[in-house]
């Protein structure tokens, strides 16, 4: 390589450390936070709902202290590395078939392999922050450096993370170039980083709030939304280390941004609250999306939950009624237009 290139590529890289030196502290937080599992937490998508799914299994994570990952979102990420018995998932098989033909001979241990995993999520989410692509030439030097055997392993488990957790798809967008980029899920827009103090996008509480409201029965209460996030280790009224307040984040921002209804029941006395999808929400995505989501969340298909999927499939429907109507209706005004512009130009 000449001198002046590899004194390029030697500055791009100082850079990028550089970059991530002041945040140092906050990754480890978060990377630590997302390593940590806990035993056995069951998930929270579907409290009270389970029995509708019977092929659906509970997952659990190994044995480690309690953190972030004692949410059982994160949990849904950790143990889709490891899936249950009988699981038909097409997608896990292939993702544990590359697995094992990339991986060296002996597997790293696991511990080691989850320090990799919640070091390259924090990495991720320095340059989400900075919006910036990822290289996996980065993702090598910087973060998995002698372990490039496990390269595959590890970029899922980070993948899975970013995904359940964060509500954030890694994509590759420069196949040859080995260029990720990091993509906001479901088609939704907002990832809740308001201001330059926002330490992690909150996407993946809104779709954990909108799944367990679909499954509800399209409204829950906020003693439900709030059980549901409990076992995320979100309570209201107590900050997060990562998060920060939830119940402000919840009944304020994404009632502002129109993605939630925040509104008393009718009738209750003492008074009670409630949560449904905002607007926002229903333009965004779809109940199909939502429900395939809970669906990954629990290692089954959206067909294992039969009434909602049958509302999501009928709310498909009626999306693609509605675009017909309205492509109808431009052309019949296209025409109707034309046919008035001819008949003046006949006339004159």
């Amino acid at each position: 390589m000449p001198k002046d290139q590899e004194s390029s590529q030697c500055r791009q890289n100082q850079h990028i450390q550089t970059q991530s030196e002041p945040q140092g502290l906050e990754n480890a937080q978060v990377s630590k936070a997302v390593e940590e599992t806990s035993a056995s937490s069951p998930n929270p998508l579907m409290p009270g709902n389970v029995k509708e799914a019977p092929a659906a299994k509970m997952l659990s994570t190994p044995e480690g202290p309690q953190g972030l990952c004692s949410s059982a979102i994160a949990v849904a990420a950790t143990s889709s590395s490891h899936p249950d018995e009988g699981s038909s998932s097409k997608e896990e098989e292939k993702s544990a078939s590359a697995s094992q033909s990339t991986a060296a001979p002996e597997n790293l241990p696991i511990d080691a392999l989850h320090e990799k995993v919640g070091r390259l999520v924090g990495f991720m989410l320095l340059k989400y922050k900075m919006k910036e692509p990822i290289t996996k030439a980065e993702m090598l030097k910087i973060i998995i450096k002698d372990d490039e055997d496990h390269f595959p392993e590890i970029l899922l488990g980070a993948s899975e993370r970013m995904e359940i957790i964060f509500g954030l798809d890694v994509k590759e967008v420069d196949p040859p170039s080995h260029r990720y980029g990091l993509f906001i899920k479901l088609g939704l827009t907002y990832d809740g980083m308001l201001s330059p103090e926002d330490r992690v996008p909150k996407t993946g509480l809104l779709i954990l709030i909108l799944g367990a409201i679909f499954m509800k029965g399209n409204r829950a209460t906020e003693e439900e939304v709030w059980e549901v996030l409990n076992v995320t280790g979100l309570y209201s009224g107590r900050k997060h280390f990562i998060f920060g307040d939830p119940r402000e984040f919840i009944t304020k921002d994404l009632v502002k941004e129109k993605y939630l209804e925040y509104r008393q029941v009718p009738n209750s006395d003492p008074a009670q609250y409630e949560f449904l999808w905002g607007p926002r929400a229903h333009a965004e995505t779809t109940k199909m999306k939502v429900l395939e989501f809970v669906a990954k969340v629990h290692g089954t298909d959206p067909s294992s939950f039969p009434s909602q999927y049958e509302e999501a499939l009928r709310d498909e429907e009626e999306r693609a009624q509605a675009r017909i109507s309205v492509r109808a209706g431009s052309i019949s005004t296209a025409t109707a237009s034309s046919s008035a512009m001819s008949g003046s130009s006949s006339h004159t």
